[in-house]
């Protein structure tokens, strides 16, 4: 099943459980369809992100402001899909993700309600939509994960188009039906054109390991499997603290500043014009900015970093000052269609 005005991808493709915000899992549109909460007293949020954490917001969100919700979890791009299946009868009241593309091919169909201004005002212009219409919540910054038993800090890439080169054959991992991979792809493309990123896609074809997950990944590396992968930063927080800290041997290699491989990604949380609770939608989305929330982003396992009410992260991580993205906006990130697109082509997906 695709719905209208979606690329048809081929079969393959369509049995990843996450394979960016065109994509839709069948095996999940059905339980999508079946939950209709329209008139419900709950505020119906679609979560995209980390399970845990949205948890732990909606139980601070309900005590401090006695509002009841109720979190549909899915991949950001099945509920994307559902949301635009569903348009004005759309029972969500938010939709939060984990990457601006699923936000964005929402937008461009005009469901979403501008956001209260003195909400956009606790997180700065550049992690927020520039129409207004969704606010920035927490961001990740893409990274090499590598073995130092295999790469010596001589041999470690400056440049995301390094690991195209033949000396990357075999020995690099990368997931690209996950929607986190798309954001590079879009990146290399504003910053260099769309032939460097066919000639980096077809490196890639030749050189990587295709893994399901960015936590495979880690693990991968961490085994000795291949010497280095990509990943956003936190998932090798994650897979450490599943993994034990103490038989953990990767770590973290950062890109030159302002590579496409240092591009830092934003999550984003916006509210449905078709919702029934609009004031209780704002209020949500104005508690994701505020310091509390922010402080249990810092504070959580999950490892994002907070961006919004001055909040730093708590974790012992790269500090998020010293991040040296490119000038890429979360505008610039589009829809993903494109990246998609030159994902096939390469034969990536």
């Amino acid at each position: 099943m695709t719905f209208v005005g979606l690329p048809n991808l081929k079969e393959a493709v369509l049995r990843k459980q996450v394979l960016g915000v065109f994509i839709v899992v069948l095996a999940t549109t059905g339980a999508l369809s079946a939950c209709g909460d329209s008139g419900s007293d709950e505020l119906l949020i679609y979560s995209g992100q980390h399970e845990q954490t949205m948890a732990l917001l909606t139980e601070d969100f309900t005590r401090r402001t006695q509002i009841e919700t109720k979190i549909r979890r899915n991949s950001e791009s099945a509920l994307a899909n559902a949301l635009l299946r569903e348009g004005s009868s759309s029972p969500a009241d938010v939709f939060i993700t984990e990457n601006p593309p699923a936000l964005t091919v929402v937008q461009r169909k005009g469901l979403f309600a501008k956001v209260d201004a003195a909400t956009l005002a606790n997180t700065e212009k550049r992690f927020s939509s520039s129409f207004g219409d969704w606010v920035g919540v927490s961001a990740r910054s893409a990274v090499l994960v590598y073995n130092p038993e295999k790469l010596t800090a001589s041999q470690l890439p400056t440049q995301l188009t390094q690991l195209a080169g033949p000396r990357w054959k075999g020995s690099v991992g990368i997931a690209p039906a996950e929607s986190d991979f798309q954001p590079l792809v879009t990146a290399l493309g504003k910053l260099e054109g769309d032939d460097a990123v066919a000639s980096w896609l077809t490196g890639m074809k030749t050189n990587a390991k295709l893994y399901d997950g960015n936590v495979a990944i880690v693990k991968a590396v961490n085994r000795g499997e291949i010497s280095a992968g990509l990943i956003d930063h936190y998932y090798y927080y994650r897979a450490r603290d599943e993994i034990g800290a103490k038989r953990t041997i990767a770590r973290l290699h950062y890109f030159a500043a302002e590579d496409a491989g240092s591009l830092v990604d934003v999550s984003g949380a916006a509210a449905l014009k078709s919702s029934d609770k609009p004031e209780d939608a704002q209020r949500f989305l104005a508690y994701l900015v505020s310091k509390p929330a922010q402080e249990i982003i810092a504070k959580s396992e999950s490892y994002e970093y907070p961006i919004a009410s001055g909040v730093r992260t708590q974790r012992a991580i790269k500090p998020f000052s010293e991040l040296k993205p490119p000038d890429i906006g979360v505008d610039d990130l589009g829809d993903g269609r494109a990246a998609l697109r030159q994902l096939q082509d390469a034969g990536l997906l």
